[in-house]
């Protein structure tokens, strides 16, 4: 649900990364995302809808089972009514969304080459059909290991992103449940909110650098952009400037806060439910998508 409502604005964030990385002045979302309409109008907002599902479905579900779970086993072994420390929570944040999304990597790979298609001459874009003719055709073409493509900045990024939004989300709550009452509809969403700001800031600069090294193509002597994910921080310092880093940010924001409030409020619904049946949950959702996708075909 999340994920479907924040399409859009997933589209023209990485577009206006691509646009900061082209030497273009104006970064203003609304023409960026005027650029997006007129390539192919509502539809070309939801380019990779079904690559960014399974993204979700892989990465966020796990990253969000993994980090209740390690919360509740390191709670219960503290003494009654005792709360993690923010560090511990940071710990289990970082944790959580490093290991979650090499298992995302794939998916996520698929989405940004899917997203960034429209900007390549004719000649050169891929033209997937879907995410599973992407996966099929990145491994065939490039091989296995190609689908971990950005890998790096994909960790790093969703390791900073889990740190802004994870364990600041349960401090928020405690800190704002004097005000609001814990775990009440407002505390939820103000917790969220705030979540919502630190993972924007704390994750764009590596998402930035990601977006580049999954799109890129070598040129006509076979040499990238990009030799790792160093030199794509180095080379976008030196061409764009520290704060193009985080080019897109007020569109970043707006689209991590309302996936942020939404995916707390669902998965705070399932926060009780015992680890087995959320990866049922998750492995229904799978093959609901797979489903999906091959009738399409």
């Amino acid at each position: 649900m999340a994920t479907c409502c924040i399409q859009p604005l997933d589209i023209t964030k990485v577009r206006i990364q691509l646009y900061s990385e082209a030497g273009n002045k104006s970064l203003n979302p609304f023409k960026v995302a005027k650029d997006v309409y007129a390539e192919g109008g509502i539809r070309k907002f939801y380019v990779g809808l079904d690559s960014a599902l399974m993204r979700q479905a892989s990465y966020t579900t796990m990253r969000m089972g993994l980090y209740f779970n390690l919360f509740e086993w390191l709670k219960s072994t503290k003494p009654a009514g005792q709360n993690l420390s923010f560090l511990e929570k940071a710990v289990l944040s970082l944790s959580a969304g490093g290991f979650a999304s090499l298992f995302g990597n794939p998916f996520d790979l698929a989405l940004i080459r899917m997203q960034s298609d429209g900007m390549l001459p004719a000649a050169e874009r891929r033209n997937y059909t879907n995410v599973f003719n992407a996966v099929f055709r990145i491994s065939k073409e490039e091989g296995i290991l190609g689908l971990w493509k950005g890998a790096t900045p994909t960790v790093v990024r969703a390791m900073s992103l889990n740190l802004g939004m994870l364990a600041p989300y349960d401090e928020a709550k405690e800190r704002l449940a004097p005000f609001t009452g814990y775990g009440t509809k407002s505390n939820v969403l103000l917790a969220s909110a705030i979540s919502g700001f630190f993972a924007s800031f704390c994750s764009l600069p590596f998402d930035n650098i990601k977006t580049k090294m999954q799109k890129m193509k070598p040129d006509e002597n076979g040499k990238l952009p990009y030799n790792g994910f160093i030199d794509g921080f180095r080379k976008t310092l030196a061409k764009e400037g520290f704060l193009r880093l985080w080019a897109g940010f007020p569109t970043f924001y707006v689209r991590i806060a309302p996936h942020a409030m939404i995916t707390w409020i669902v998965s705070e619904s399932f926060r009780k439910t015992s680890f087995f049946k959320i990866q049922y949950f998750q492995l229904l959702l799978l093959m609901l998508l797979q489903r999906t996708s091959f009738q399409k075909k």
